[in-house]
């Protein structure tokens, strides 16, 4: 019987969704399920990956019985999934504890213990990473120092792709190449756990899962899993990669100059470079591309749609309320009001560290800010300062990209913020850039497709999959006017920020909400 279908799971950050493609890219039906993140305390993040992993379940189940295929004309799955997303496990590969979400930020104090050991051109040396509470080295150094007893029930440290693998049918715990670098003890390069780093972390290769190729197969999907997707048992398993990396393949960003700029929960600018990448300022992140042999050069943002999510939830109840009348997208209502707003929302500046400062700046003492307001201001600037306050926040990964050497030459943006045309213009008149906008912009369940395809032997590799799946829509022209004063907002961006942190005011907010919330 001839296979005819591709499925591309992508478990993201408040929901999974499931695709199922024909082999031209079509995508044929869709399912997503939402679920939500734990904040037990400041700066913590936590997830039930348990419930997550069955929303995945869910979600394919649902994409299966909209399209009405046959299940055993499925040539291959594969996953895309937030990455470095710490999960502890036991000897009967029982969760130790809940998931340690990416957006957590409770490790400084283990950062600074890892600064007195390595210099952070030293760990950048390694890991092509800067040192950060992101990645899951200061996660596990934080548990064997707060947790002993979770720590001595530890047998595997895994991530989120990896544990989900595992519970569809993998043959073990298996991390792809991209997303290895997420534990903070893969060298890149060498493309190998580093021993030193390991020593220091207190584990052992075992401990690990272990790395593959991204069109890798690893398995096939359990009688199980088969149960709960509607899926056919004994469907083979590829490997896939980390949501970005996935993206970026879903997107068509397989050649040297291609960028993309990814808006979902987080931001991402990612760019494709096909030879070893050295940072002399230990500023963006690399990670192995899901082709092997190049690597993705990255400039990361920790809040982008999460911080406008805050705006509609917090700020804009108004707004959210008549729309729930209506049956409308609150969304579409903000894009109106910030419409009639000119471009640098009348002196505003958002500063969208709801979740720390990341690419380029590294400051997870750094906090969200607006600055100046006044009495002529009304609530539909604040939107626009929203919108505009992320997008100054990715210019400064773009420039941090372009001031290391990275070829910038094609800029595709995708993710639900390419909805919006009001916030596509922003971005191109921000960077100054034309920038174009994919027939499908939900990139990462594609990439996840393509990926599987490459894997079952549906397309000769990667990039083939990827030139045939990936079809541009628009091209968003900057506009001169705009480009001047967003030139003007975004040095005055920098410049706020440089104060602040040379004034000791972010330490010192921080170290208040630690003593008092």
């Amino acid at each position: 019987m001839d296979k005819k279908y591709l499925v591309g799971i992508d478990i993201g950050t408040t929901g999974a969704k499931a695709i199922i493609t024909d082999f031209d890219g079509q995508v044929l039906s869709s399912g997503y399920h939402e679920y939500t993140c734990e904040y037990p305390k400041p700066n913590w993040v936590e997830q039930d990956v348990d419930m997550i992993v069955g929303k995945s379940m869910e979600a394919t189940n649902d994409a299966v019985t909209e399209a009405g295929i046959d299940p055993d004309l499925v040539a291959g799955i594969s996953f895309s999934t937030q990455r470095c997303c710490t999960i502890f496990v036991d000897r009967e590969e029982q969760l130790v504890r809940p998931m340690i979400s990416w957006q957590d930020n409770r490790t400084s104090a283990e950062v600074e213990e890892i600064r007195e050991l390595l210099t952070d051109k030293e760990f950048y040396k390694i890991t092509s990473f800067p040192q950060s509470t992101t990645w899951m080295l200061s996660k596990i150094l934080w548990l064997r120092k707060n947790e002993p007893e979770n720590w001595e029930k530890t047998a595997k440290i895994v991530q989120l792709h990896d544990y989900t693998a595992r519970a569809w049918g993998a043959e073990e715990f298996i991390v792809d190449y991209p997303d290895a670098v997420f534990f903070g003890l893969w060298n890149p390069v060498k493309m190998a756990w580093d021993q030193r780093l390991m020593e220091l972390a207190g584990v052992t290769e075992e401990m690990l899962p272990k790395p593959m190729p991204s069109s890798s197969l690893m398995g096939t999907l359990s009688p199980k899993a088969a149960e709960l997707t509607g899926l056919a048992a004994g469907t083979p398993l590829c490997v896939g990669a980390g949501d970005q990396n996935a993206a970026a393949v879903g997107a068509g960003i397989v050649e040297r100059g291609n960028l993309s700029v990814s808006l979902g929960t987080a931001g991402l600018a990612a760019a494709f470079v096909d030879e070893p990448y050295d940072d002399p300022d230990c500023r963006t992140m690399v990670t192995n591309h899901a082709i092997e042999g190049a690597w993705q050069v990255e400039g990361y943002q920790a809040g982008a749609g999460s911080v406008l999510r805050w705006f509609r939830d917090e700020i804009a109840q108004s707004e959210k309320n008549a729309a729930e009348i209506v049956g409308a997208d609150v969304y579409h209502v903000i894009n109106k009001m910030i419409s009639e707003v000119p471009a640098g929302s009348k002196g505003l500046v958002l500063m969208p560290y709801w979740a720390s400062a990341t690419t380029p700046r590294w400051n997870a003492q750094a906090r969200g800010a607006i600055v100046g307001l006044t009495f002529a201001h009304d609530r539909k600037c604040v939107a626009r300062a929203f919108m505009e306050g992320i997008i100054l926040e990715v210019n400064d990964m773009i420039n941090s990209l372009l001031k290391s050497g990275v070829d910038i030459s094609d800029i595709h943006i995708l993710g639900g913020a390419t909805k919006s045309t009001t916030w596509n213009q922003i971005q191109a008149d921000v960077y100054n850039r034309p920038v174009k906008t994919l027939q499908n912009s939900d990139a990462a369940p594609l990439g996840a497709a393509i990926l599987a395809g490459a894997g079952v032997g549906v397309f000769e590799s990667i990039k083939e999959g990827s030139k045939k799946f990936v079809k541009l829509k628009d091209t968003c022209e900057p506009i001169p006017a705009n480009a001047e004063v967003y030139a003007e907002l975004y040095d005055i961006y920098c410049t706020m920020y440089e104060a602040f942190q040379e004034n000791g005011i972010y330490e010192k907010i921080a170290a208040f909400q630690e003593k008092n919330c």
